[in-house]
């Protein structure tokens, strides 16, 4: 595929008192419908992430769940705190107490009570998704410092346990479990990651990494205990960290490892992730961390280890002039675009905003990270996931920076185009857009190997179609609660824009995609 940039044109916008000229980007590229190809699997819509574990067990959540299986086929989720109190299933010495008596020894005093694990891993599994199983956090009969409470709203323990062979005797119980109720042929496909980000706060062992690679050993050998066929990973570490001494460490203790896990946020700074006082955009940092993890699993003793970013997102904090518009469109599709082949899977955070990290939700749109608001209300970003799903799983190389071709198994072609702008705000408090956050970009598209007149069907998703936000905005941005008439309406709004149906003309096509937009092709033969 043929990429060429030529002259700025020029575009009119009316603003409340004054008309502005705003150059156009115009890139010309040719594709050839006869190319070669490579593998292109999608491995960005393989695993999400969501809220912590016992949310499972809602009934918008599941909701939620079936709505995104069914734009993604996506195959596994992964979320914390299945060893929560909430969860109940560590609990030794147990007691009940009824009103005005006093306490006594349950009936059933068994250490163990998988009850809620087991509905919360069906609930999964009968809508065609798997666990991906993050062992965390510590049970409070089990902690070593039952104080070491995280500021999450649900306080999850982050101490290491007081004595490991609770810690050993649970997970070789918990896996067990797992394995006679689902068989193994089914919990082998499962991944089990050890803990969640142990290089901040969500781990206060001491020395960090150490008593960190202590619970991975353990844990490791824990799982393998009960079938070497089960899959074990780590670090899963915040900032694409400690993967280098990790792998050394495991290597030296003969330590079992399936697959690296490792995390990521657009807006992470260099200085946490690379140890540099660079300055890398929010379109770069995830490319750029995922190479270099890339790297140095290829430098290690086990060059071939799968690499799987856990979790991963444009922004870390809640950003709703990010999360929460059309802006995750053309950045999506860029990371997508540079992280092709380094990796096996990128979990993005969240599915849904069923969820509760930092309390329970006030309004829909407070940039919270799922595809997903909350009442059901899709966002632009969950369209933005359901267009590219549509991409093929062959790709056919292109060297523009705002472009994926791709051959589907029908052999159709689908092309994503974008127009990359940085996000209009930034931080907690929405910015209201006064206008195009940059000038719209012109695609002429030729095609070869392509009917002259070949249908073309067009998704897009911008600040005017396929996106919620207009409507929101639109009503005032009312806080609180919403009307059950406003949540109706919002859902509507919300829905994915009808398609354009369009024609080539000789085998040509010109689109024009505004800044925060993206546009996914697809063409008859």
């Amino acid at each position: 595929m043929k990429v060429r940039n030529v002259a700025m044109g020029l575009v009119l916008f009316m603003g409340a008192s004054c008309i502005t000229t705003i150059a156009v980007a115009q890139e010309k590229i040719s594709i050839d419908a006869k190319a070669s190809t490579t593998p292109f699997p999608h491995f960005w819509e393989q695993t999400f992430g969501s809220g912590r574990a016992i949310l499972a067990l809602r009934d918008d959540y599941r909701k939620d769940l079936r709505t995104v299986k069914e734009a993604t086929n996506f195959q596994s989720v992964r979320f914390h705190g299945i060893f929560n109190d909430d969860v109940g299933l560590y609990d030794p010495d147990r007691q009940t107490k009824n009103p005005g008596l006093a306490a006594e020894a349950a009936n059933d005093a068994s250490v163990y009570n998988f009850s809620y694990v087991d509905e919360i891993y069906d609930g999964l599994l009968d809508n065609g998704v798997q666990p991906f199983v993050e062992l965390s956090f510590m049970p409070k009969k089990m902690a070593s410092d039952p104080a070491a409470l995280h500021a999450f709203w649900y306080h999850p323990n982050v101490s290491p346990p007081k004595d490991y062979k609770l810690w050993d005797d649970m997970i070789r119980a918990f896996a067990q479990h797992l394995v006679d109720r689902y068989g193994i042929e089914e919990v082998s496909k499962w991944k089990f990651e050890v803990w969640n980000e142990p290089n901040l706060d969500f781990w206060m062992g001491d020395p960090k990494q150490d008593s960190y690679f202590k619970l991975y050993d353990h844990t490791a050998r824990d799982i393998k205990s009960v079938s070497p066929r089960l899959q074990i990973g780590g670090p899963s570490t915040a900032q694409a960290a400690w993967v280098a001494p990790f792998l050394a460490h495991v290597k030296a203790e003969n330590v079992p490892v399936d697959f690296v896990s490792t995390h990521v946020y657009a807006n992470d700074n260099a200085m946490d992730v690379f140890k540099t006082h660079e300055d890398i955009p929010r379109e770069t940092m995830v490319y750029r961390s995922v190479k270099k993890v890339h790297d140095e699993i290829a430098a290690s003793a086990f060059p071939h280890l799968p690499l799987i970013f856990s979790e991963y997102n444009a922004s870390y904090a809640n950003e709703p002039n990010v999360t929460d518009t059309p802006y995750i469109g053309p950045w999506l599709a860029n990371n997508i675009r540079l992280c092709d082949g380094l990796t096996e899977s990128m979990s993005y955070w969240s599915f849904s905003d069923v969820f509760e990290e930092q309390g329970v939700v006030r309004s829909p749109f407070y940039g919270g990270f799922g595809l997903i608001a909350a009442d059901d209300i899709p966002k632009a970003s969950l369209n933005v996931f359901r267009a590219l799903h549509k991409l093929g799983e062959r790709r056919i190389a292109s060297s523009s920076k705002s472009a994926l071709v791709t051959e589907d198994a029908a052999g159709k072609l689908v092309v994503a185009l974008w127009d990359y702008a940085p996000p209009t705000g930034t931080g907690a408090t929405y910015t209201m857009p006064k206008g195009p956050a940059a000038a719209p970009k012109s695609f002429d598209l030729s095609f070869e190997h392509v009917a002259a007149n070949a249908a073309v069907e067009v998704l897009r998703i911008d600040d005017d179609h396929s996106n919620v936000l207009k409507a929101f905005n639109a009503m005032g941005r009312p806080t609180g609660s919403l009307t059950r008439d406003q949540i109706k309406q919002l859902r509507a709004a919300g829905q994915m824009s009808p398609a354009e149906h369009l024609h080539l003309d000789h085998g040509k096509l010109q689109l024009t995609v505004p800044a925060h937009g993206l546009a996914v092709l697809t063409l008859g033969r």
